[in-house]
């Protein structure tokens, strides 16, 4: 059993880990809406990690923006699938877009902390690399989950709605144009801006996430949920993550 599978879809810790980024998402959510900010958390287009500036409020309703697998959704039917060491295989994730929603689950604290979002008013908005192909299969499984509503063009976006391919900042510049986007929650540093998949290295991309300009935007309008089982975080040899300074051997 791999050890973040057990740690991600098992472990109390992970639903812990869940629960207190909801709980979080939500108390900044409520502190914000009463303060009526000026500004949201969306990178306008001409920003960089080192210059941030962001899409203006002005007299735009609020929304919050989510990324789908493993932010509100847990998917247990493929990562059971894929236990056994099969190699990851895109035909077999859209087959499970598809026909698996009814083994996923909400995420702890995703049905409780977007269900108190909506009652303050706060439009409730999922932006997803799932396929727009099989949009019908994703709205039934959000709404299956308790997280609807999720309708394509309006409070759903997929992959596939514009020729960037995985890249979410068009999507979310579109999104910002509606509405004053105030939290945004992913498990990849991509679902807060695409800024941040240009380092080519994993010491590159912690130096990113930690840059000065944005650092303070974690847990202060960008939400991490945890996620040790795939994506943009596995990357990295053992000389990437140790180098000769983080070395420590015991003396004979």
């Amino acid at each position: 059993m791999p050890a973040g599978m057990q740690y991600l879809y098992g472990s109390g810790e992970a639903a812990a880990i869940s629960i207190q980024a909801w709980n979080a998402l939500t108390g900044y959510v409520e502190e914000r809406v009463r303060q009526r900010p000026v500004s949201g958390v969306v990178l306008e287009e001409d920003a960089t990690l080192a210059a941030p500036r962001f899409a203006s409020c002005d007299r735009k309703p609020y929304a919050a923006v989510f990324d789908v697998d493993e932010t509100v959704l847990l998917n247990r039917g493929f990562e059971y699938d894929a236990a056994s060491g099969r190699p990851y295989e895109d035909a077999r994730w859209r087959a499970y877009e598809i026909t698996g929603g009814t083994t996923t689950v909400a995420v702890p604290g995703a049905k409780a902390g977007i269900d108190a979002l909506r009652r303050l008013g706060v439009t409730v908005i999922f932006n997803s690399n799932r396929a727009a192909a099989n949009v019908e299969a994703t709205r039934v499984a959000i709404e299956r989950a308790g997280l609807g509503p999720a309708v394509h063009g309006e409070t759903l976006f997929l992959k596939g709605d514009d020729n960037t391919g995985s890249l979410k900042d068009a999507r979310r510049w579109r999104i910002a144009d509606r509405y004053c986007v105030i939290a945004m929650g992913g498990d990849q540093l991509g679902d807060f801006s695409d800024l941040f998949n240009a380092p080519a290295t994993p010491a590159a991309r912690r130096s990113a996430a930690e840059a000065p300009a944005v650092a303070g935007l974690w847990g202060r309008g960008w939400f991490v949920l945890p996620n040790p089982v795939y994506g943009t975080a596995l990357k990295g040899t053992l000389d990437d993550i140790f180098p000769a300074d983080a070395r420590w051997a015991p003396e004979p």
